[in-house]
């Protein structure tokens, strides 16, 4: 019996989410023009961390919170305080998705989201479609998912040769990142603001926007900051993954401090506007902010993390972004005089809509009777060796 609707699980912290977006709109419109394979669509939003939610309401008939990240720059937690929270969070979304008839998860990128939504997906039965956008680090638990989407040959590739995948068909090349499509509507539809209303709200005509992601680590803020402060150029600092406090500490904290024009926000809602004005953005993170200072053009410096191989890595050399280690960041930037080329990001946006339409395709053409059967532990193990590299 062929089913008339469809109800989706999709389970995001805010990066995957604008990976989502995209793809739920492109549903929605071959929903309403008849053209999906169901009469009916149903998404149900599986929040995790700050912001998501207020980010996906508008595409989700029902929310539901399965826990916030850990973050940085925090007291750091006991193995035992961690595996905890894990179960507690596994057991939010055991009961977010129960009882709802949930045909299909759809998860993206390598935070705890992901690990907590297809293990429950997994205990429940649920299909999984997993949209993986960094290869060499994925989540152990995409071995239970159902079909995996990578951005490229190269990728699949190194998926079936690093993870013992042997059903090579449950793999889908989607040749790129729907996210780019996200980053470029929101453009279109006139939200960013004016470089005069960024000055007028931040008091800098020209800035260094510092963005402080994932990609950094506690240990390293202090040199990060101090050689912030030795470029004597005005710059605002997004302590993302950090506490406000413990910034602004540490760019007060010695006699450099003075005459240093350096401002930390808190909560920042303009990020993309920030971004677009800014003279140079540095970032200590991955592949959402990679894509996102992509599409925008913004000359950027990508902080080499304490990840050896990254796919956001990848794709920042493609768009010709510097990576440079902390310690290299004042010598870098006085050679170069504050002067690095602007990205070009058409070949991102095309690539982009490409690949929300590929996966909106194995979405629409799924046939539950004929889904490629999960992996088990030989996949998860090999894929917890290789995630242990980044510890």
């Amino acid at each position: 019996m062929e089913k008339d609707r469809i109800n989706i699980a999709i389970a995001c912290e805010l990066a995957p989410a604008k990976t989502l977006i995209p793809i739920i709109k492109k549903l929605k419109i071959l929903e309403e023009s008849r053209e999906l394979n169901w009469k009916k669509l149903k998404i149900i939003g599986l929040t995790h961390g700050k912001g998501v939610k207020e980010l996906i309401k508008d595409y989700c008939e029902e929310l539901y919170s399965i826990g916030e990240g850990r973050g940085s720059g925090q007291i750091k937690r006991s193995n035992a305080k961690l595996a905890y929270l894990i179960v507690k969070d596994i057991l939010k979304a055991i009961n977010a998705l129960r009882g709802k008839n949930i045909d299909l998860l759809i998860s993206c990128g390598n935070a705890g989201d992901v690990r907590k939504s297809i293990i429950a997906s997994k205990l429940l039965k649920i299909p999984v479609l997993h949209i993986e956008q960094d290869i060499y680090n994925p989540i152990e638990s995409i071995a239970y998912a159902n079909i995996i989407t990578t951005p490229s040959q190269y990728y699949k590739d190194f998926l079936i040769k690093n993870y013992h995948i042997d059903n090579q068909d449950k793999i889908k090349v989607i040749q790129g990142y729907p996210m780019a499509s996200y980053v470029n509507d929101f453009i279109a539809s006139g939200n960013l603001k004016t470089k005069e209303e960024i000055t007028e709200k931040y008091g800098f005509d020209e800035f260094i926007l510092l963005f402080l992601g994932g990609d950094i680590r506690s240990e390293d803020l202090d040199s990060l900051i101090l050689a912030i402060k030795r470029l004597s150029f005005p710059a605002l600092i997004i302590p993302y993954r950090f506490k406000k406090e413990l910034v602004e500490k540490l760019v007060n904290n010695d006699d450099i401090a003075e005459g240093c024009k350096i401002k930390v926000l808190g909560e920042v809602d303009d990020i993309f506007s920030l971004m677009k004005a800014a003279k140079l953005l540095i970032y200590g993170a991955g592949m959402g902010m990679t894509i996102e200072a992509g599409v925008l053009e913004v000359p950027s410096i990508k902080i080499a993390g304490f990840h050896e191989k990254h796919s956001s890595n990848d794709l920042a050399k493609e768009l010709l972004f510097p990576i440079v280690k902390i310690k290299d960041l004042e010598e870098f930037l006085a050679i170069n005089k504050y002067e690095i080329a602007k990205p070009q990001g058409e070949i991102l946006l095309k690539n982009s809509s490409i690949a929300t339409q590929e996966v909106v395709d194995v979405i629409n053409n799924l046939d539950f009777n004929k889904l490629p059967k999960k992996d088990g532990f030989k996949v998860l193990k090999a894929i917890w060796k290789e995630r242990s590299k980044y510890r």
